[in-house]
């Protein structure tokens, strides 16, 4: 999903939002203050690396998924993309070639493994890890997550279906800057129609404008259209202002609580108050064009398709594009109860997108997967963690 915005960030209170600004405005993509800390894996918990969904914990794991996000991230860095990335890139010690053969390693480690502690032990003995500093000096990151919606759609205007889609205008390269706001471009209540610039550019149109604003944020839907078939859209450009919480507009109004904020709680408010949807979702002045993606899966920054969680958004202006990482941190499931819970999970990822809401190096945005189960998922996922970047020994790797 290229540009992909976190869903939290649409819900963040002002106490974490203010946490994230802060890391975000020591750490910029210069050689001068882009650093990786050597993380003796030895000293951390001994469940680190310990990755249970692979097998499945009793379950048919995503083996197959997992080497499949690899494959992704391999393809990438085998185009022109990613050698220009990496000429780019401010650390040194992180190369193209090094993340390519950690990776052609850890698949083949993948492969050949039986169990976690027979895949840890190996990690361990054959990889460094590396994190990136915070602001605080501490380790932890945030983490958030985002999905791929499904929604109902229409390919023509209706009474029903009334909110459009716009493709990207084709002289939009041209447009001066400031951009035109959202307001400007589609009305307060969403139906400037005929007078909005955009006419004729419609794509796609949807029931429900808050389904439509969402898929604003995500950069990408999957839509079940009026006559039987299934459309995706991606993301094909936006208009330039900085990011606005929605959630954090509540706060400030004093709509909603800070406390146990969530997108839930937010998508509750607007369905009881829906007339609030004219004055709060102008204020996120962005605006997203689409382009039909072709039933394909979504795709992250790197032009490949991310992996329901195996990828994750990073800054890109910070992170190794395409790389294996390591999160450890709480993701929430559901119980046999269908109620969500918080588990703690030490999971191998790939670095393969990116999103204006995420900035700097505390931030991690961890992919979901589709549809309604996973937007609930995503929306109650906020936890600190860490994150650590895996790269094979020099010994290793000769």
């Amino acid at each position: 999903m290229k540009q992909t915005v976190a869903l939290f960030a649409l819900v963040l209170a002002q106490s974490l939002s203010a946490e994230v600004t802060g890391n975000a405005s020591t750490i910029h993509a210069s050689a001068a203050t882009v650093q990786l800390v050597p993380a003796n894996i030895q000293q951390k918990s001994d469940r680190l690396g310990w990755d249970e969904q692979i097998w499945g914990q009793g379950k048919k794991g995503d083996r197959q998924a997992l080497l499949k996000a690899i494959d992704n991230s391999l393809r990438y860095l085998r185009s022109p993309q990613a050698i220009a990335a990496y000429q780019q890139y401010p650390l040194r010690e992180i190369t193209r070639d090094r993340v390519w053969r950690s990776l052609v390693r850890f698949r083949q480690l993948v492969i050949n493994s039986r169990s976690p502690k027979q895949l840890q032990a190996a990690v361990q003995q054959e990889f460094e890890l590396y994190q990136f500093p915070a602001q605080n000096g501490k380790s932890e990151v945030l983490f958030t997550a985002y999905y791929e919606p499904i929604y109902p759609a229409s390919r023509v205007k209706t009474a029903e279906y009334r909110y459009p889609l716009y493709r990207l205008p084709p002289d939009f390269a041209a447009w001066t800057e400031p951009h035109p706001t959202r307001a400007e471009l589609e009305g307060e209540n969403g139906l400037l129609g005929a007078k909005s610039r955009l006419h004729g550019r419609e794509l796609v149109w949807l029931r429900d404008r808050l389904e439509a604003f969402l898929v604003h944020i995500q950069g990408s839907a999957r839509l079940h259209l009026t006559d039987g078939s299934i459309m995706t859209v991606g993301y094909a450009g936006k208009t330039k202002f900085p990011y606005t919480s929605i959630g954090k507009e509540l706060i400030k109004d004093g709509k909603l609580p800070a406390d146990g904020l969530t997108l839930p709680a937010v998508l509750q408010y607007f369905r009881q108050h829906p007339a609030e949807l004219n004055t709060y979702l102008p204020r996120y002045r962005t605006f997203v064009f689409f382009q039909p993606t072709n039933n394909a899966p979504p795709h992250g920054y790197l032009g490949v398709p991310v992996t329901a969680e195996r990828s994750i958004a990073t800054d890109k202006s910070l992170t190794p594009p395409g790389a294996l990482a390591l999160i450890h941190t709480q993701i929430p499931y559901f119980d046999r109860q269908g109620q969500l819970e918080q588990r703690t999970v030490s999971r191998y990822v790939l670095n393969q997108d990116t999103g204006s809401a995420i900035k700097g190096a505390g931030r991690v945005d961890y992919f979901m997967g589709t549809g309604d189960l996973a937007a609930k998922r995503a929306g109650v996922t906020v936890s600190n963690g860490q994150l650590y970047y895996l790269l094979l020994k020099k010994a290793v790797d000769g």
